[in-house]
């Protein structure tokens, strides 16, 4: 093994194990908390009398939807790990860009007998980062839900409430009490977990991600439009996704606007400030050479020497040849 691909190091596993799994760990924990517990209790946001925004029809239960949430979840978790981990793996069989990879990745030893493959600490460093924004993202959606309390479309429609003794005469009149509602509490305490869409920002963290890795990583000579249809296949069915809960009144068009946009700078910061856009933590930086340009006019000519000049420097080197 060639001394200039590898990188001894001791502190490779020991920051693996009790700092960054340690960080997983606590995020995974958290976001179960806060998705499958009562441990954070939801806001409660007042509405006006027969808000038209609230009033649209149940739409069912999440399971009944066109695109059920265990679906969507595997796809969204499962799709961006198989291709990264094929990915990988193709260009290190693959002699063209083996090479290019090694470059930019160097084999880490841990010990007298420990080897790091490249290839196994792209995978692990690649599909480790997506699966710690995924949790993530799910967390920061769960926040934004539990702290707003935004309501849904449907709201009105599974609340029933009573609006007896709220001096509701008129539509404009905005209630306040939380325990006006009639309807189930598990239903009526989903329908208040609407901003931002959950859906929205899972399947666009997903689909952006995946879209750099993309971009950034494969290359094809032979066809110009394999990665653009790729990519642009992948960020339509998050932008669909996104559609659908709109178009089943389960939420606002701003719920999922929001989501869009927590998703794509969660998954932007991750792609291009922790995994450097996958590259490589080893490759050879590029100098490049900066001049300084200050000082300097913004357009110059070319000089054109005047006759009287040539006839004086032609007498000034005639008088020195005398004079020698």
């Amino acid at each position: 093994m060639a001394s200039s691909n590898t990188l001894r190091s001791y502190s490779i596993i020991p920051c693996f194990i009790f700092v960054e799994l340690v960080i997983m760990s606590g995020t995974v924990l958290l976001a179960y908390y806060m998705e499958c517990t009562d441990l954070f209790s939801v806001h409660v946001q007042g509405f006006f009398c027969n808000d038209a925004e609230l009033m649209k029809p149940y739409p069912g239960t999440e399971e009944s939807s066109f695109i059920p949430p265990l679906i969507l979840y595997c796809v969204v978790a499962a799709a961006p790990t198989a291709i990264i981990f094929i990915g990988e793996v193709s260009m290190y069989v693959m002699k063209s860009t083996r090479e290019a990879l090694l470059a930019q990745e160097k084999t880490i030893v841990t010990g007298d007998c420990c080897y790091l493959n490249p290839l196994i600490r792209r995978i692990i460093r690649f599909i480790g980062v997506f699966a710690f924004g995924l949790f993530a993202t799910d967390i920061f959606v769960n926040a934004g839900q539990v702290v707003t309390g935004g309501l849904s479309p449907y709201f009105l429609s599974v609340c029933k409430p009573n609006y007896t003794g709220t001096e509701c005469r008129f539509n404009h009149q905005f209630i306040i009490n939380g325990n006006i509602c009639t309807g189930n509490p598990v239903i009526v305490e989903n329908a208040r977990r609407s901003f931002p869409s959950k859906d929205a920002s899972l399947s666009v963290y997903s689909a952006v991600y995946l879209t750099m890795y993309i971009t950034s990583t494969i290359k094809t000579k032979s066809s110009r439009l394999a990665k653009p249809v790729l990519c642009l296949g992948t960020l339509c069915s998050a932008f669909l996704t996104g559609l659908n809960r709109v178009s089943e009144y389960r939420n606002h068009c701003s719920d999922v606007v929001a989501g869009f946009i927590l998703g794509s700078a969660i998954a932007l910061f991750l792609g291009l400030c922790v995994v450097n856009n996958f590259k490589g933590v080893h490759s050879a930086a590029v100098k490049q050479k900066t001049e300084d340009y200050r000082g300097l006019p913004l357009m110059t000519f070319p000089r054109v020497e005047s006759p009287l000049e040539t006839l004086s420097a032609q007498n000034h080197s005639a008088t020195m040849t005398e004079v020698t």
